[in-house]
């Protein structure tokens, strides 16, 4: 009788935390474009691109030199 309550609790928190995941962001490239992210983009320093997830789910990388900003949303 108590173990429905209690997995309900936790599959609300496991979901609450898998909601908190993600940080939306939007790249400003130098020539105005602007690029929403599903995630924060990740700096990788040995090749200078950021790599980032687009809202279609696809993989992308965009060269440091080429972003003005980068804003969480």
């Amino acid at each position: 009788m108590t173990q429905r309550p209690t997995l309900a609790f936790l599959l609300a928190l496991g979901l609450a935390s898998l909601a908190g995941c993600a940080t939306p962001s939007v790249i400003t490239l130098n020539d105005g474009r602007e690029l929403q992210t599903r995630d924060r983009p990740v700096y990788e320093e040995a090749s200078g691109f950021y790599e980032f997830e687009q809202l279609d789910g696809t993989r992308a990388m965009v060269n440091k030199d080429q972003v003005r900003t980068i804003e969480e949303r």
